[in-house]
């Protein structure tokens, strides 16, 4: 037990005879952490975008609902009225009427020819 924690220390495993199989595990999980650790950069730089969209998108909501509200403030009637009022244009006095067409049904080559 003393001569494999002994032999561990010194790093003797790199330099025996099956040495290759050693430095090729080793080499193998070099590479391993390097892949996560790429891994794991790019993974915390899609939270930071994606938390900087988001913020984005609250900006852009509020501007919505801003514009919005004016938007429907400026379709009331009343603001209308006092927009033309300004160019001597009026409401009419009298309410509008629904008007129905009526459209005449036209009948097909045979309906004309049996008739």
């Amino acid at each position: 037990m003393k001569r494999g924690i002994y032999g561990l220390l010194k790093a003797r495993f790199l330099i025996n005879k099956d040495a290759t199989k050693n430095w090729r595990f080793i080499v193998f999980l070099f590479l391993i952490a390097l892949l996560m650790i790429g891994n794991s950069h790019q993974y915390e730089q899609k939270v930071y975008k994606i938390i900087a969209l988001t913020g984005e998108v609250k900006k852009l909501r509020s501007v919505f609902v801003d514009k919005r509200s004016e938007l429907m403030k400026l379709k009331m009637e009343s603001t209308v009225t006092e927009k033309m009022k300004e160019r001597n244009i009026f409401p009419s006095p009298v309410p509008p009427q629904k008007i129905k067409v009526v459209k005449t049904k036209e009948k097909t080559f045979l309906q004309k020819i049996w008739q």
